[in-house]
């Protein structure tokens, strides 16, 4: 493989929190208030970034499962199967994360969750680049950024999401204002 594509390769999975950084900050250009370009922000990373990334994912190992375990230097096996459907489950938390009613619980659970797939499987990946001397592109480079970080940056804006909340207070006109000014 040249390095023209292996690079192309390695890179692709950025393409989804690429898209999710780029649509949020056009989304919150104008937004009224900081809690509500925060809540863009979540929208945007729970659909495009967790759950688009993941259903690409699913329907990858769906249908090119060959091409899947080659990416990712392992054999072909059923297991990939699986694979497929714990990604469609990161999709379908992501789309309900993504939802106006929406907890802050529900979103941090939703980033655990996917954490506790996704951080594992980046533990796997870097194990097998280091003791198997897996360099293929889909078991290093974007897909470790992305196992990284699609979950703990649905975990960390939810919590920013809380802790905006309770600084920030409506007044009458329906303005938002830091708690000081309000008086």
């Amino acid at each position: 493989m040249n390095t023209a594509s292996f690079l192309a390769q390695t890179s692709f999975p950025l393409i989804w929190p690429l898209i999710a950084v780029v649509g949020a900050l056009v989304r919150t250009r104008r937004s009224p208030s900081r809690q509500a370009a925060l809540e863009t922000w979540q929208r945007w990373w729970a659909v495009v970034a967790l759950g688009c990334g993941s259903l690409w994912m699913t329907v990858a190992f769906l249908t090119v499962p060959d091409e899947m375990a080659t990416v990712i230097g392992f054999a072909r096996s059923p297991f990939q199967f699986e694979i497929a459907f714990a990604n469609l489950a990161l999709a379908v938390m992501a789309f309900r994360a993504a939802s106006s009613s929406a907890t802050v619980r529900e979103r941090v659970t939703v980033g655990l969750g996917a954490g506790m797939f996704l951080w594992g499987a980046l533990i796997g990946h870097v194990y097998q680049w280091f003791a198997n001397g897996d360099h293929s592109p889909g078991n290093t480079g974007g897909v470790l950024v992305c196992d990284l970080l699609f979950p703990a940056v649905m975990i960390v804006l939810a919590l920013r999401s809380q802790r905006l909340a309770g600084t920030e207070q409506r007044v009458p006109s329906g303005m938002v204002v830091a708690p000081h000014a309000a008086r």
